[in-house]
């Protein structure tokens, strides 16, 4: 029973984790235009719309990379607030990584540029530390056995 609870709970971190790296992804493309104060404020709905595929994106693209991080984590009972936030730095890159073409004859990817490489990197981060926050700050805790009831001065067992 704590094992289908505790998949719930990395199913909810995950999701959150991906909304979290989402923001990071969509703000971070927006600032420039943002600090252009000829533009305007932005539109409530759009920047919505742009969270909702900014979130799709993320979950897409990290969903294997970051569940490897999470079984591994789950696996040897790591609870550090610095694993999960370079796991997700690791997942952050392989997803910017699989997105840029790699040219076998160099051996080299064509095409990294290194604000978007910072942006993923960063939003791995972020999504990473919100993962633990909800998660990842009792991972393993399924496997260990639950604790005896106290013994009262007053409990009679023979």
């Amino acid at each position: 029973m704590a094992l289908i609870g505790r998949l719930f709970a990395i199913l909810f971190g995950f999701l959150f984790a991906c909304l979290a790296a989402g923001m990071v992804v969509v703000i971070a493309l927006l600032f420039p235009d943002w600090s252009d104060l000829a533009l305007g404020p932005i539109d409530p709905n759009a920047f919505n719309i742009l969270l909702g595929f900014g979130f799709i994106f993320v979950s897409g693209f990290a969903l294997v990379p970051a569940m490897l991080v999470v079984a591994i984590t789950e696996a040897f009972c790591i609870r550090r607030a610095l694993a999960y936030a370079l796991g997700g730095a690791a997942v952050g890159l392989a997803c910017y990584l699989g997105l840029v073409p790699f040219d076998p004859a160099t051996l080299h990817f064509n095409g990294i540029v290194r604000r978007e490489l910072e942006v993923m990197t960063g939003a791995g981060i972020v999504a990473g530390m919100v993962y633990w926050l909800i998660a990842g700050r009792n991972a393993g805790a399924w496997r260990e056995p639950a604790a005896p009831p106290p013994r009262g001065p007053d409990r009679q067992d023979a």
